[in-house]
């Protein structure tokens, strides 16, 4: 079997050292062969770096590298030009200003062509830089890796004038752009965000975004039939470890943790990172999530107090509406990958939810942990405690679990919370326990019902803020919750709880004698 190219961003090191890899070069050569200036944004490790040293190869003629690929007998390898590659997120502007970091960046690209920069600052040396080259070589292909680096980096309140200055910095340095078009080939710009595309770009407005392109839908992350065609051996060998499990059975569990991702509500697609770390240790884990711990999203959604992500509708507008100073929190979150596009209809109207069970499954738990002011890594034990309750058919221990989560938070800090804080609590617990039983919780107008099967019962559960657990089990019966599970077979309990905020805790359940 091939190496595994973990972290590898490369293509030569890949191709010369004979890792996996994955043949992106007929999206690849559709991309180069019917546009000339693009922007792509995707979330993190999901084969951005990896694309743009691709694009480089092919323009730097380097056609030994391509043997074997779709590319290979399909490009005019004589159609050599140079390129300035540049990678922001390789610059060191944390120990020095931006400025002077891609200055540097600049004339160390300027020196092997023998070329001698005289401008002071970036955007002249870029403007110096491109028309030298070309007169040297000829027209110049720019790709620009990570261009929003300098700017996630200090999203923080308190960073955020580092971050403006920044974006100042860049716009400069992009602007000379625009006049640059008889000196470009190429050029194409990636980037996690587009939360800065129309300020640092107003003056490149024949900037093709490609983000949600359904031409491009395929570009980055593994289709399905990429994964079993490239992975064939690993998968076999997977099986043969996972004894017990058919290739089919893996095969949906592996799409169940990793798949998921898709840009145009069509093409689905695995996380190359997760995947590559999923068979080389064959466990399931969080591998991506866990490489950029979102501790500054997690800390917005909880002043936002913006904990349901699922099934959330917005429009096309969603994805260009926030600034530097107006965060929209939900295109944050899918510019960054913790939400995908789930549907859209005719109309333009998106359906955003969770990509799959790895980032739905720590998003819980940290979102549990921020709740509780835990460690994230606390966060699953109750919910295992609750699993193994509803499995002993023990509703006092439900019960004692909960409370248990409310007694783990300083009085002062409880003190603060309110219905809304309770809700979460409860939905967000019962989400992250259907990963083990089948729960499922359901929220409108500010009640909340759950409902969880176990192979004996099925409980269908009324959650009550200060009124009485006798109100949250009359609620199940007149709405007639239960009705649609009658011909189950299994025995149907019902069960209301009520939350005290005084006493800030679940002070009384009642169980349904039937």
């Amino acid at each position: 079997m091939k190496k595994l190219p973990i972290g590898i961003q490369t293509f030569s090191e890949i191709r010369e050292n004979d890792y996996l890899y994955v043949d992106k070069t007929e999206h690849i050569f559709r991309l180069i062969s019917s546009g000339k200036y693009y922007f792509l944004s995707r979330p993190r490790r999901f084969g951005k770096s990896l694309t743009l040293s691709t694009i480089k190869e092919i323009y730097s003629g380097s056609r030994e590298l391509f043997q074997g690929l779709w590319i290979a007998d399909r490009w005019n390898w004589d159609k050599v030009h140079p390129v300035i590659h540049i990678s922001f997120n390789s610059l060191d502007y944390r120990n020095q200003s931006l400025e002077t970091a891609i200055a540097a960046e600049l004339r160390k690209l300027a020196a092997p062509h023998g070329i001698e920069l005289m401008e002071a600052f970036s955007p002249g040396l870029f403007r110096e830089l491109i028309e030298k080259l070309s007169e040297q070589k000829g027209k110049v292909v720019i790709l620009i890796d990570e261009y929003d680096k300098p700017l996630i980096d200090f999203l923080e309140k308190d960073r955020l004038p580092i971050a403006f200055e920044h974006q100042q910095v860049l716009k400069s340095f992009y602007g000379i752009l625009k006049n640059a078009d008889p000196q470009i080939e190429f050029l194409c710009i990636t980037g996690v965000s587009k939360f800065s595309k129309v300020s640092i770009f107003s003056d490149l407005n024949n900037l093709e975004d490609i983000t949600i392109d359904e031409n491009f839908a395929a570009l980055t992350g593994y289709t399905q039939e990429e994964l079993e065609f490239f992975f064939a051996e690993w998968i076999g060998h997977a099986a043969a470890r996972f004894q017990g499990e058919s290739v089919e059975a893996l095969l949906a569990d592996i799409k169940s943790w990793y798949n998921g991702y898709t840009w145009d509500g069509k093409t689905f697609v695995y996380n190359p990172f997760s995947i590559l770390n999923f068979f080389k240790k064959l466990s399931f884990e969080d591998y991506w999530f866990k490489t950029g711990t979102p501790s500054f999203l997690i800390k917005k959604m909880q002043e936002q107090r913006f904990f349901y992500l699922d099934e959330l509708t917005v429009n096309q507008h969603l994805f260009e509406s926030y600034t530097l100073d107006n965060l929209e929190l939900r295109s944050l979150l899918f510019q960054t990958g913790y939400l995908t596009i789930k549907a859209k209809d005719n109309r333009g109207i998106y359906t955003l939810g969770y990509p799959n069970r790895e980032v739905q499954e720590a998003m819980f738990n940290h979102l549990i942990a921020s709740l509780l002011y835990r460690a994230p890594l606390d966060s699953s034990r109750p919910v295992f405690q609750l699993e193994d309750a509803f499995l002993h058919n023990d509703i006092e221990k439900v019960a004692k679990v909960i409370n248990s989560l409310l007694k783990g938070i300083p009085s002062h800090l409880l003190a603060e919370q309110d219905e809304h804080f309770y809700h979460a609590l409860v939905h967000l617990h019962f989400r992250y326990l259907g990963f083990f039983i089948q729960s499922e919780v359901h929220t409108s107008d500010g009640r909340m019902d759950a409902v969880v099967e176990t192979p004996m019962h099925i409980y269908v559960l009324e959650f009550k803020l200060n009124q009485s657990a006798k109100a949250a089990l009359k609620q199940i019966r007149d709405k007639g919750y239960a009705d649609k599970y009658a011909a189950d077979g299994r025995k149907v309990v019902a069960v209301g709880m009520n939350f005290d905020t005084k006493k800030r805790a679940l002070t009384e359940w009642e169980v349904s004698p039937d």
